[in-house]
């Protein structure tokens, strides 16, 4: 049990420091991406107001009936999903924070997808 709450904790100590520079705006509201062991989330956050602007997971009713060979392509579907309703909203450019996980990965994949649906970093 030790290890997996070092890492939870250093985990922890990544994302504080990465939030003190990466804040989300009106003009480039924050996305966020959040990692589990069974799947991945994604959020467009406004840090100023303390808003959901736009959400999307492999969770999402639009998931629930498609099957995907690995974790790293649903994770880009979200990043494609995320970028098409931020379009939506008006979000053309976001800051990505990768919430402490390393860029590599899901992480990265959704990054790519949101780039891939329009979004600018």
């Amino acid at each position: 049990m030790g290890l997996v709450n070092e890492r939870y904790t250093a985990r922890i100590k990544r994302q504080k420091r990465i939030r003190k520079d990466v804040i989300g705006n009106a003009e480039r509201p924050r996305l966020s991406v959040f990692r589990s062991a069974r799947h991945i989330y994604a959020q467009i956050i406004n840090d100023i107001n303390g808003q959901t602007l736009v959400a999307a997971s492999t969770l999402d009713k639009s998931f629930q009936d498609k099957k995907f060979d690995n974790k790293t392509i649903a994770a880009q579907q979200v990043g494609k999903l995320i970028a098409e309703r931020g379009l939506e909203k008006g979000v053309k450019e976001v800051v990505f924070d990768r919430n402490g996980f390393l860029y590599h990965g899901r992480v990265k994949a959704v990054s790519d997808g949101a780039r891939e649906g329009g979004l600018i970093f």
